[in-house]
């Protein structure tokens, strides 16, 4: 398994969080869900291409994952991906060993670090510090976690995801730069486009 070098756990190879989740959409072919967490996360997806097949989550830390594990289950053929803060995965990681017991192949995680909590005003985490989220979820038993160092073994981590059989978990150290765009803050329309997006029939 891949380990992440000193200088991206410093965060002085910091990538940026907009520009990976382009990079992520972009690769995008067959209808996959992608779940956005609070805040910033949620904004960058928005920002990076609204799709019927995108939910944006309001108002509630934590919860990407949980809810794309829910996706996942529902619909085993349509492949997920989940992107998460750092601030808020700390939430919420016991969803960690939830998704490793469950092992749904078509789930795919990807946390954006930037060891702080940045919408409320950048207060440090505990993953400014020693607190490694990769290492977490392979004690959780998500074997196949990894630290990504660059945007080409970001868009390695994508491809391999859309091939994978079973679930996949990626960290990427982002820099401290706000989200480009706002998503509208409508859950009721969230809600409504993300159900038809991912209908049986879409």
């Amino acid at each position: 398994m891949k380990t992440v070098s000193q200088n991206v756990r410093s965060g002085s190879n910091a990538m940026n969080r907009f520009d990976l989740t382009k990079r992520l959409v972009s690769k995008l072919k067959a209808d996959e869900a992608v779940i956005g967490g609070i805040g910033n996360s949620n904004f960058d997806l928005w920002a990076a291409g609204q799709r019927p097949q995108n939910f944006y989550m309001l108002g509630s830390m934590g919860l990407a994952c949980p809810i794309a594990l829910g996706v996942a289950l529902a619909q085993p053929k349509r492949t997920i991906f989940a992107i998460e803060g750092d601030g808020s995965l700390l939430m919420q990681l016991g969803c960690l060993a939830t998704i490793a017991m469950i092992n749904p192949p078509n789930l795919h995680i990807i946390i954006m670090d930037n060891g702080g909590y940045q919408i409320t005003g950048s207060q440090p985490a505990a993953t400014k510090y020693d607190t490694d989220l990769v290492a977490m979820a392979r004690g959780a038993g998500l074997k196949n976690s990894q630290w990504v160092d660059d945007e080409t073994a970001f868009e390695a981590f994508v491809d391999a995801a859309l091939r994978s059989k079973e679930p996949t978990l990626a960290g990427a150290k982002i820099d401290m730069k706000a989200a480009v765009a706002t998503t509208e803050r409508n859950p009721f329309r969230i809600r409504d486009n993300f159900t038809r997006g991912i209908a049986p029939d879409s």
